[in-house]
């Protein structure tokens, strides 16, 4: 098996997959977006919020189709590896290996593909840090998220 991935093979990835990570928000209460606890990186719940401000605001399976719930949790993860990135002191090869994810999909009683929606942070984990972003999961239905956004989704890693 490869060892981990540098930061300039992960940065050809971002840019590859046409993705400029933001700068990683600020907590909206009273936590941190982060915490470093020996070699584990926990990331606060991460929406889908781009330069431009909150997107996908209201259920799928009503506002928002399966693909475009993937596309949030695509958000979600892209904002995940901007407070990583953040974390580890602008160095994303410190990620030794993505640990679990946790998705939350605001979603309408008889909609039952929540794993499917979660894919979309997924792939991107596995795009970016090949076999290290591969991880456990948990994509359940929620009945309202913050500020009626479609996805949210927390982080675990493993860091150097």
């Amino acid at each position: 098996m490869a060892g981990p991935a540098t930061s300039d093979e992960i940065e050809k990835r971002l840019s590859n997959l046409g993705i400029a990570l933001p700068a990683p928000s600020g907590a909206a209460g009273n936590y941190v977006p982060y915490v470093i606890s020996g070699q584990q990186l926990f990331i606060s719940g991460q929406v889908p919020l781009s330069p431009e401000g909150l997107k996908f605001q209201g259920k799928v399976g009503d506002a928002f189709s399966l693909e475009e719930g993937q596309e949030a949790a695509r958000l979600c993860a892209i904002n995940i590896l901007a407070q990583a990135k953040a974390a580890c002191g602008g160095d994303l090869a410190r990620l030794r290996r993505c640990v679990k994810l946790s998705g939350f999909v605001n979603s309408t009683p008889d909609f039952d593909q929540q794993p499917a929606v979660i894919n979309g942070a997924s792939d991107l984990m596995v795009a970016v840090l090949g076999e290290a972003g591969r991880h456990a999961r948990t994509a359940v239905s929620a009945a309202n998220l913050p500020f009626n956004v479609a996805v949210e989704i927390d982080a675990i890693f493993e860091i150097a």
